[in-house]
């Protein structure tokens, strides 16, 4: 049973789409700070076209190329990078830019903000470094007993989270928070991304029916884990999370549902289903379909209409020069950039 949707979001297809942009048009190598997206094969395919991921800009050349990955930088990151006088892509996702900006907006007015996240993790350390005296983070319900007297101190209390968390952490810590803070204020929408929570959902429609499922994607990617967890409370009694279809146990048996993180290439979901080859063969399970679309980052669309490109000639089709390169990009798939960066 395979789980619909699953493997690239919108925020992922655009970061990896800049990304691809930046290695057309400028020669090698072109930086990036951070793994664009949390998946070993996109970053391996950009490293070998030249990408350079570094986690200090510090390391970046004068005038470099430069592109800031999907998760969100910290401000004094972005202010760094655009300092070193090269171009400078800002791939951060949208749903990320709101939660920093609702984290802004309630810093300036006095809030002290509880934030759900993953310490460590790019988003959650960008996310913080905008109000770093402001927030707290929260990992566990523990965390709260540990803030000391918020109460006492009189400011009013926020709630934010990253947006990659599985729906059940957040909402163990979110009911916590409204238990002990009655006045807790948190945004009229919810701050956990729509591809996180519909792949959830898919695989909650078909974790209970297996005998065992694949989570493909990597460690560090947080969806990815979150995903993991959602199989295992669903009562699936075998969950394993893979990198690829050479990772696939061979004593796997009856009933096999499949997803994949919000970073893993269909690719790889082809690969598994391939190795699998599954006696009665392949039923999707469909809990939406999902149609958003985040157009390039606003540097990059300047930067092609500035060398008379557009995104058709990523694709391999003639172009007039004159085109908006945003016009075309919605038809053309990261996984079919993949490919011609492959080629």
């Amino acid at each position: 049973m395979l789980a619909e949707p699953r493997g690239f979001c919108a925020g992922v297809e655009k970061a990896i789409k800049a990304l691809a942009w930046m290695v057309r048009v400028f020669e090698p190598p072109v930086y990036c700070y951070h793994e664009i997206v949390h998946n070993r094969h996109v970053v391996d395919r950009f490293r070998d076209q030249g990408v350079v991921f570094v986690d200090d800009v510090a390391g970046v050349p004068p005038g470099a190329p430069l592109m800031l990955s999907a998760h969100g930088s910290a401000p004094e990151v972005v202010e760094a990078a655009r300092a070193r006088g090269g171009v400078v892509v800002d791939a951060v996702c949208p749903l990320v830019t709101k939660v920093h900006h609702e984290l802004k907006v309630r810093s300036r007015k006095g809030y002290t903000v509880l934030y759900v996240g993953h310490a460590g993790h790019e988003e959650a350390v960008g996310t913080m470094a905008v109000a770093p005296g402001s927030v707290h983070l929260l990992e566990r319900e523990e965390d709260l007993d540990a803030l000391g007297d918020l109460e006492a101190e009189g400011a009013p209390v926020a709630l934010l989270a990253q947006t990659t968390l599985s729906h059940d952490e957040w909402r163990g810590l979110m009911e916590a928070a409204r238990s002990r803070f009655p006045d807790l204020w948190m945004p009229n929408r919810s701050d956990l991304c729509f591809a996180t929570t519909n792949r959830q959902a898919a695989l909650k429609a078909i974790a209970s029916e297996s005998d065992a499922v694949i989570v493909i994607g990597s460690a560090n990617s947080s969806n990815t884990v979150a995903l993991e967890k959602v199989a295992r409370a669903s009562g699936c009694p075998r969950v394993l999370r893979i990198n690829e279809a050479d990772e696939l146990p061979d004593d796997l048996t009856g009933t096999v549902g499949v997803t994949a993180g919000a970073s893993a290439p269909e690719a790889l979901v082809d690969e598994v289903i391939a190795r699998l080859s599954p006696a009665a063969g392949v039923t999707e399970v469909t809990v939406t379909t999902e149609d958003e679309y985040f157009p390039p980052p606003p540097e990059l669309r300047e930067l092609l209409r500035a060398v008379g490109s557009t995104l058709g000639f990523l694709a391999g089709r003639p172009t007039s020069g004159r085109e908006d390169p945003a016009a075309q990009d919605r038809a053309v798939s990261a996984a079919d950039v993949l490919d011609l960066l492959a080629s």
